[in-house]
């Protein structure tokens, strides 16, 4: 599973909210401000090669993954914020979602040492173990008068996962990696369109138009002016990313970065042999058949912490000094599986520019080992047996 792109107004709205909120429940060193039980007894970035089996049993994870390339299933209830208190344009979610925790003094995992050696042993950050950065997904603008369009869904489209509303599509738009709406490269061809009317964020994974035929795998349709809980749409549930949360908050853009800060998390991958298999963490809701990981490696829903010890002064550009102490202070999450580990927005509609800004290999000198993992709570058993919250 946003922008006028001047995070400091983020800054700004989590003050207020702070200063507001009666309710705060502490979940695996991170807080959930406002997120309130309803029962206090009472869960290029590539998508796989599938075999017909996993597309059956929801696999969502690597469509190619080539060497170039945390509580119960039952619900919790979430909260509504009203108008005022939802982040609208630079943060999607309200304040208080977990994106936009400071992380920075969360405990490490009791496993982070050994998911850590692991990973490198495994191999660490795919593409050749180089931390680059992917700046194709792109985030488009909707709102009350814009078509909306039905999609024909494919075979990679999952019930109850998986939304099937008519989606808002702006003319002039583009999938992931693509010059239009076309999916012509066979990648992952995310649509993502934020309604500002009517506070919502689609989220589909492989798109694709041509005039008229519309086909669309699994979507997402997030609720803007809502505080999920850690267990997002439903335990065991993807999402347009296999871990099952969404995608444009977690997308770093080149004006956050001209700006000097990014003030949230950010989505990161890996390619499927590193991820641990039938078994996330939250805020993940969802792992994949895809991945072969055993015990002790890296589970969805990880959220890395660059460590306080790395000298971000040493970098080679401001830019890549910016997503640093981003990662030093929010961390980044793993979101799906493939080969280019950290996803910024392309700079097609934003006012700066990657060029001159940040190069895609600025941070890779950043090794597996300049991270650790933050406390991730209970290990949940991947089912696949979706329990989808109203």
């Amino acid at each position: 599973m946003q922008k006028t792109f001047f995070r400091f107004m983020v800054a700004a709205l989590g003050f207020f909210l702070a200063s507001g909120c009666a309710v705060e429940a502490t979940k695996y060193g991170v807080i959930y401000d406002d997120y309130v039980p309803a029962d206090e007894d009472a869960a290029t970035d590539d998508q796989s090669d599938q075999t017909d089996e996993e597309k059956d049993e929801k696999d969502i994870s690597d469509i190619k993954d080539e060497e170039v390339d945390q509580d119960a299933a039952v619900s919790d209830e979430d909260t509504v914020v009203s108008d005022d208190d939802a982040a609208v344009d630079t943060g999607f979610f309200p304040a208080g979602a977990v994106w936009y925790q400071d992380i920075s003094q969360a405990p490490k995992d009791s496993e982070s040492d050994t998911v850590i050696s692991n990973l490198e042993a495994d191999g660490g950050w795919g593409n050749g173990n180089t931390f680059q950065m992917d700046f194709s997904i792109e985030v488009l603008y909707a709102h009350s008068a814009t078509p909306r369009r039905t999609f024909t869904p494919t075979d990679e489209i999952y019930s109850p996962d998986c939304d099937e509303a008519p989606v808002p599509v702006p003319d002039g738009g583009v999938l992931e990696g693509e010059e239009g709406y076309r999916c012509l490269s066979d990648g992952d061809c995310h649509l993502i369109v934020v309604e500002r009317d009517e506070k919502k964020l689609y989220e589909m994974w492989r798109a694709d138009i041509d005039g008229s035929t519309f086909n669309g795998g699994c979507m997402a349709v997030w609720d803007l002016t809502r505080l999920y809980g850690p267990d997002g749409r439903g335990d065991q549930c993807t999402s347009a990313d296999a871990a099952g949360y969404p995608i444009a908050p977690l997308l770093f853009t080149a004006d956050e970065v001209a700006a000097g800060s990014i003030d949230h998390a950010i989505r990161f991958i890996l390619p499927n042999a590193r991820i641990r298999n039938g078994v996330f963490v939250h805020p993940a809701t969802h792992s994949t058949n895809a991945t072969e990981g055993g015990e002790g490696t890296i589970p969805y829903g990880a959220r890395l912490r660059l460590k306080s010890s790395f000298n971000v002064d040493g970098l080679p550009s401001e830019g890549a000094k910016v997503v640093a102490r981003a990662l030093q202070k929010y961390g980044m999450f793993l979101a799906d599986g493939g080969q280019i580990a950290l996803t910024g927005r392309s700079d097609r509609t934003t006012t700066a520019k990657w060029d001159g800004l940040l190069d895609a290999h600025d941070l890779s000198s950043l090794a597996v080992t300049d991270f650790e993992m933050i406390d991730g709570g209970e290990r949940i058993p991947y089912t696949g047996d979706c329990v989808r919250i109203p």
